[in-house]
């Protein structure tokens, strides 16, 4: 991995004591230089939009391949199906447990800013059409969706899911076979660094696609959109920092957690998560640095796409706030007041849909009116959160990005395969003599 990517250690065979700019420092010139463009220039920051969308497309072109090798890798390479399904376990009590504070915490805020309050809700809801046409699956369907029909097509829409499911079961099939699997094995393993190295090459085009984001969502609502529901996104960003802090603070204390080797590590994923507003564009590269922070690749690989589904931290907090916001709003109308009882009966509604987002388009704002829907709030709600709906896309992904990065780590403790030696080289010029070695 060359330096002037990972940005963390110095330049080979530059001066001594010199280092070139970091990859998350080009990205932060990137976001700063997006958000002028777009408040300068509105028009031409809404046509270099399309760099966003190439960024976007190479990224999800790593995304299929990538996991398949790499969890095939990581299982067969193993050797031991028994444990992936131990793994799972642990992974999904883990999730649950997590997203259920998450909602808690959200619905806390809520009540206590009221950000709906005050709040007149119009009638129309044109806008909501295509939104309405999707629908959150039911858990039975969920399950269903989970095992493909067609492993190509799974593989050619990126459905993070199916793609999962078909690896387990191949590796599975890779270790039965023993010793006519290895040429196989071997192949994988040497497609998942290809994939790698790929992502390395994407990933010098990020500060131009994060700044095309940024400067398109500047240019196309203004900075003036700020102003406009603040109430609404400040309770968002304080209710996500109380999580991150409290919540996420206590299992990184638990776990033992290298706090700044790991902060270190997701500053790249999260940024770019965060502009981009993709978990998607971010995903490769989180992989890749927990597997260099010392998370085993069995883990990173199964841990992560899995939660890419299943653990939406940031998603679901923001589920809670935004459903109650719009109960809020809707008291002004309808004088109907939504008690405590309910509120907790909607977010256990929440906790169900919410693990149908996989493969629906604009996820959270179909489970948020499909949710309205079933407690006969008024779609008009979901309206009004649209115009801001991108500010709070940024902080609920970063976060959904940041949590399964942590999750990874919490599960490499609980199997005890935490590396924690390869996490103190992390970012070190010894690092990048050990990935040197492992790759010939």
């Amino acid at each position: 991995m060359s330096e002037n990517v990972t940005g963390s250690t110095p330049a080979a065979g530059g001066a001594p004591g010199k280092r070139r700019i970091s990859l998350t420092a080009w990205i932060m010139i990137g976001l700063v230089a997006g958000i002028i463009l777009g408040w300068l220039n509105p028009a031409l920051a809404k046509e270099a939009f399309f760099l966003r969308d190439i960024f976007l497309n190479l990224i999800k072109s790593v995304i299929s391949p990538l996991i398949f090798a790499t969890i095939v890798v990581g299982i067969a390479g193993e050797g031991d199906i028994k444990r992936v399904g131990r793994m799972g376990m642990k992974a999904l009590v883990y999730f649950e447990i997590v997203t259920t504070f998450a909602l808690f915490i959200g619905l806390g805020v809520v009540n206590f800013t009221k950000p709906g309050a005050g709040i007149v809700l119009g009638t129309d809801v044109s806008k909501l059409s295509k939104i309405a046409e999707n629908h959150p699956k039911t858990l039975v369907e969920t399950i269903v969706h989970i095992f493909p029909s067609n492993v190509f097509e799974a593989l050619a829409k990126g459905d993070v899911l199916q793609i999962v499911a078909f690896s387990i079961m191949f590796a599975a099939a890779v270790i039965a076979m023993g010793d006519k699997g290895k040429p196989v094995l071997h192949w994988c393993e040497s497609l998942s660094h290809i994939m790698f190295k790929f992502t390395e090459y994407i990933m010098r085009f990020a500060p131009i696609g994060v700044g095309a984001a940024m400067a398109h969502t500047i240019g196309e609502h203004g900075l003036g959109v700020l102003k406009n529901l603040a109430k609404l996104i400040g309770s968002l960003y304080v209710a996500l920092i109380i999580f991150v802090i409290v919540v996420l603070g206590i299992v990184a204390i638990i776990v033992r957690l290298p706090i700044k080797k790991f902060l270190q590590a997701v500053r790249e994923p999260f940024t770019i998560a965060f502009a981009t507003t993709s978990s998607e564009s971010a995903l490769p590269k989180a992989m890749e640095m927990m597997e260099r922070l010392g998370v085993p690749k069995r883990i990173v690989s199964f841990v992560m796409p899995t939660g890419y589904s299943f653990n939406l931290d940031g998603t679901t907090l923001y589920l809670a706030i935004a459903s109650v916001f719009v109960a809020q709003a809707a008291e002004a109308s309808t004088h109907v007041h939504m008690d405590f009882g309910r509120q907790v009966a909607m977010m256990v509604t929440l906790m169900i849909t919410s693990k149908g987002v996989a493969a629906v388009p604009r996820a959270s704002l179909v489970i948020l009116l499909a949710t309205c829907a079933s407690f006969n709030l008024p779609a008009a709600g979901v309206v009004v959160i649209l115009g801001v709906d991108e500010l709070m896309d940024m902080a609920r992904t970063s976060v959904n990005v940041l949590g399964n990065c942590l999750a990874t780590v919490v599960i490499a403790r609980w199997e005890g395969a935490f590396d924690d030696e390869r996490a103190k080289l992390f970012g070190t010029p010894d690092e990048l003599a050990l990935e040197s070695a492992a790759i010939e």
